[in-house]
């Protein structure tokens, strides 16, 4: 067994509020620096540049999980990630269904880009990324879990966009396979206030939407190699995999 250090919420120029300094290249460099062996691409209801980042880190030895920060009807913010491109794509079909109709407002929120490995900008999503989708929580995990999937509720201690400031709790019934901390929250105080969710794995991640800002909160992840099914396993705490708690 291996421990890796993953930062696994990280954003692109694609995400309204990321700065259009994240290019596929500068999040890899920036990962590096950091000593990162995976980070997560996790852009605002969409998927759309995951490809062009784990085209970029293949040649770098980064690994990358792929995937979205979805906000659901009630607003929370929920990571899913998917192994392969074909279900990434199914996925992106689900959010473009379900995302609203309101246009972005570049001057109030900023661009929403895809770019290819020269920095090119090869598409402009109109559609306003941070909107909430027309889903509950409990359908976009179930359409996560549809997909084989992973799905992580984001930064649940934070005081906007998360489970607890929506919802006032966190659902036991809710299938989740991790929970999300900030770099603010330690796992030991978070299990004090929610004794119930010891058995969960619990991850930190930095939330990053500036390259200096990756890294700033990351894993560390025991288990065989960086594949999405030993990950799957870490989450479960399964054949000796696990999440190491911070």
């Amino acid at each position: 067994m291996k421990v890796f250090k993953a930062d696994l919420h990280v954003h692109t120029v694609l995400s309204p509020c990321g700065s259009l300094e994240m290019s596929p290249a500068a999040i890899v460099k920036a990962a590096l620096e950091k000593k990162l062996d995976i980070i997560g691409i996790t852009d605002h209801n969409s998927t759309r540049q995951c490809r062009v980042v784990i085209n970029e880190a293949k040649k770098a030895g980064l690994t990358v999980y792929s995937g979205a920060e979805v906000t659901t009807r009630e607003e929370v913010h929920c990571l899913a990630f998917f192994e392969n491109f074909e279900k990434l794509d199914e996925f992106q079909l689900f959010l473009d269904a379900n995302l609203p109709d309101i246009k972005n407002d570049t001057g109030l929120f900023g661009y929403q880009v895809v770019v290819n490995e020269q920095e090119e900008i090869v598409y402009e999503e109109e559609k306003l990324l941070i909107s909430a989708i027309g889903k509950s929580i409990d359908q976009v995990e179930k359409e996560v879990h549809r997909l084989g999937g992973l799905f992580i509720p984001a930064h649940v201690n934070r005081s906007k966009y998360s489970l607890i400031s929506q919802l006032g709790f966190i659902p036991p019934d809710l299938k989740f396979d991790a929970l999300e901390l900030t770099k603010h929250q330690d796992t030991s105080s978070f299990l004090k206030s929610w004794p119930y969710l010891k058995e969960a794995s619990i991850i930190r991640s930095s939330d990053a939407h500036q390259p200096e800002k990756i890294g700033e909160a990351f894993t560390r992840i025991q288990m065989e190699n960086t594949s999405f099914k030993e990950f799957a396993m870490a989450l479960r705490n399964a054949g000796g995999r696990e999440v190491i708690r911070q």
